[in-house]
């Protein structure tokens, strides 16, 4: 079952891409998928991004031309399929933790959004 759609925006990100992947990744929760959102980038970006797809079956890759973030966030809004939704931007790096520790709150005060820095 799929708790939470990860939905993270690539534009441009080559550099860092792979760091946040990774982190995602990495979860001690693993009631995920990835949505990967290439935002229309020229720097191999989109290449990584279809890497990362053909080895994991919790990553879905969606290319679509140059929109920005939020039609590119929308774009993820579409296929998600998680009760939750959850957007990671893809120069961030998350803790291994991050997502074990969001669904327990989320229970625990019956919240409908949980908000994190």
């Amino acid at each position: 079952m799929i708790t939470v759609s990860i939905i993270i925006p690539v534009y441009q990100g080559k550099s860092y891409l792979k760091r946040c992947i990774d982190s995602v990744l990495a979860q001690s929760c693993q009631e995920y998928e990835i949505i990967l959102v290439d935002d229309g980038s020229t720097d191999g970006s989109a290449e990584i991004c279809d890497e990362y797809a053909e080895k994991q079956k919790t990553i879905t890759v969606i290319h679509k031309e140059n929109g920005g973030l939020s039609s590119a966030r929308n774009a993820g809004l579409e296929i998600a399929s998680g009760e939750y939704v959850m957007f990671i931007d893809a120069d961030d790096v998350v803790h291994s933790k991050m997502l074990e520790t969001e669904l327990k709150v989320l229970k625990e005060e019956n919240a409908d959004i949980f908000i994190c820095g």
